[in-house]
């Protein structure tokens, strides 16, 4: 198993063990309240992140940086190359208009020109807007009118059509460019007349204060606002990761680092992982889907040594084994498996943390069994060389992650927002601890507020919300942001998070429940979709659920009934909704009585961005699916 070879040889390298330390503060009764870690590299003076690329080039011109797929085939791309690209689509920009500081949308899925575009608007002054590719015309509108870009550069004929109506009332709408339709080298040829000197100047004029991004928030509730992100908060956010990382993965593991990058570029996260990547050129590909059936076969071909993703693809990836599993009449042994694999991977994480002696003798054996019958196709899904992943997004359910642990992928959780230039904690490289989110990425502190609320502050906080003073003073409060979600510091600085601050649900009998904790873990098992907690003001919990339907073709599959019957036939099934109980049973583990969950209904449709329930970033309206489902809820509380 990889990863234990791994930790192994990490214990003995004591100067990577020991680079980081984190600094606790402790209240009157002893509780830790306050954790801080130094940074482990000094934030910038001059320049900024458009000097990437003309670095690289300068200093390893051969270098592959970035692989571009064209049908399955990734081509290198040099450092050189590269930079040389990022130079004429800067020079096209500079030709179509865009002035210092000027704003350019970017509107489209992670590929490859996503990456020359965002370095390019640097390289010639400008600011990146990024603008997820299912947006809505009004969502469209409203960016582009709010940020007042000037170009906007879109992926395909659909996203064409949603920003000309998007933004078509607009006084002065903006120049809309198409990358199917050749935006690139449309660019490259409107700049052939200008000379590198002009890129040269622009780029020069940059500082680490200078903005590089207004990002854009999900929007759970009211209209998206633009965070202000420095090209400092970028260096800061992305270098100290990668000098947290990078020694560790290089020299513990011996490989050679690479990466598919699949979250969407317009989440800061996908942004600061390709910014990271490029400072250590580390070999990284592009592929437009976090769907897991799409994304597998990129993986196979790609074979990532690591990968960033969300809690859903995990997930899935632990679905699809199971579901193979049972196709072949071996469901109870994936069970067991998963069993094993649980138990064998705390034992092993208590004696590499010297809590514990281990797995005994017997659990070695039942791991070496199932490795060769179960976790080996898991690693076979995720490309075969991958050894290392980080997850963030939301809460990552703990037997999952030590399940894939025992599979031999160490998962490291990470929790941050836009307004922390993503990660503001994330769990050590030699400290594994499942079930937190990590301490204090390097140079940042967290605090606990009195009322439990998370306070974050260090170079990765963000400075201003774009065109909105009100917003920003109700979370800035001097250096500490607000973050609006509940957390704890245990003793040796790690966060949990339990909850989101507004999201508390207080039921009629004073009982203050997090619906956070039930959710993940409820949707982190099938043949759940998406899911709502409810009962604030209610005699007691409750549960919106919809089904999976990829899900739900499996289970119906296995016991050999019409597998293309309507969805809302399985609401019905009385099986279906005795495998939703277990969902429910195994949520409720995790909390007292009164929280748990006592009664659910399942709901037809899905929580989609389509029908506005779901963010970009897949996080539930909660306020649009209480109405859209009010009647449903109020027949949760008649039975």
């Amino acid at each position: 198993m990889g990863v234990r070879k791994d930790l192994k040889r990490a214990k003995r390298r004591t100067d990577l063990a020991s680079r980081t330390k984190v600094e606790l503060t402790r209240d009157a009764a002893g509780a830790v309240r306050e954790a801080r870690t130094a940074p482990m590299v000094a934030p910038p003076t001059a320049g900024s992140i458009a000097d990437l690329p003309f670095t690289n080039a300068a200093e390893a011109p051969d270098a592959v940086i970035l692989r571009r797929n064209s049908q399955g085939d990734w081509r290198p791309v040099t450092a050189q190359a590269f930079a040389a690209e990022v130079t004429a689509v800067a020079k096209g920009l500079i030709a179509t208009g865009l002035e210092q500081g000027g704003r350019v949308g970017v509107m489209s899925r992670t590929r490859y020109e996503w990456t020359v575009l965002d370095f390019a608007v640097w390289a010639a002054g400008g600011v990146t807007v990024p603008i997820y590719a299912t947006s809505s015309a009004d969502q469209v509108d409203w960016i582009v009118r709010d940020s007042g870009a000037t170009l906007l550069v879109v992926e395909n004929p659909e996203n064409a059509d949603t920003a000309t109506t998007g933004t078509a009332p607009h006084p002065h709408p903006p120049r809309i460019l198409q990358l199917d339709a050749d935006a690139v080298p449309e660019l490259i040829a409107l700049g052939a007349g200008l000379s590198d000197d002009e890129v040269t100047k622009r780029r020069a004029s940059l500082t680490p204060d200078t903005t590089a991004t207004i990002c854009y928030t999900s929007g759970t509730t009211g209209r998206p606002k633009g965070c202000v992100l420095t090209h400092a908060n970028l260096h800061a956010e992305a270098a100290n990761l990668l000098e947290l990382l990078h020694p560790v993965f290089k020299e513990v593991t011996g490989q050679t680092a690479s990466t598919l990058l699949f979250l969407p570029l317009a989440h800061i996260m996908g942004r600061t992982l390709q910014i990271a990547c490029l400072m250590a050129r580390i070999e990284t590909g592009h592929f437009p889907s976090v769907r897991p059936d799409e994304l597998r076969p990129a993986l196979k071909e790609f074979r990532p040594t690591f990968v960033v993703g969300v809690p859903y693809l995990f997930e899935r990836i632990h679905d699809a084994g199971r579901a193979t599993a049972e196709k072949l009449g071996r469901g109870a042994s994936f069970d067991r498996a998963e069993r094993i694999a649980v138990r064998f991977a705390e034992a092993y994480l208590n004696r590499f943390l010297d809590r514990g002696k281990g797995p005994g003798p017997g659990l070695y054996a039942a791991w070496a069994l199932y490795d060769l019958l179960v976790y080996r196709r898991i690693r076979g899904e995720l490309g075969g060389r991958l050894r290392y992943a980080i997850s963030g997004g939301s809460p990552l359910d703990r037997t999952l992650s030590l399940f894939f642990y025992a599979a031999g992928i160490i998962v490291y959780e990470g929790y941050g927002l836009t307004e922390t230039t993503a990660a503001a904690t994330l769990v050590p490289p030699l400290e594994p601890r499942p079930g937190t989110v990590g301490r204090p990425v390097p140079g940042t502190a967290v605090r606990i507020a009195d009322d439990g609320e998370v306070l974050i502050k260090g170079g990765v906080v963000f400075g201003a919300y774009w065109n909105n003073p009100t917003a920003t003073a109700e979370v800035l409060a001097g250096d500490w942001f607000a973050t609006g979600d509940l957390g704890s510091l245990d003793e040796d600085g790690y966060l949990t998070i339990t909850g989101r601050k507004k999201d508390i649900l207080v039921t009629s009998g004073g009982k203050n429940v997090s619906p956070a904790v039930l959710e993940d873990r409820l949707r982190s098992r099938s043949p759940v979709g998406q899911c709502l907690v409810v009962g604030d003001n209610r005699p007691f919990v409750a549960a919106l659920v919809t089904l999976d339907p990829d899900a739900v073709a499996h289970w119906r599959a296995v016991r050999k009934l019409p597998v293309d019957a309507p969805l809302a036939d399985a609401i019905g099934d009385p099986r279906l909704r005795a495998e939703v109980q277990r969902a429910v049973d195994y949520a409720n583990e995790a909390v007292s009585r009164a929280e748990s969950i006592r009664s659910f209904t399942l709901v037809e449709g899905e929580f989609n961005e389509a029908n506005g329930l779901l963010t970009p970033s897949l996080k539930v309206k909660r306020h649009a699916v209480t109405a859209k489902y009010a009647e449903e809820i109020e027949a949760l509380y008649r039975k």
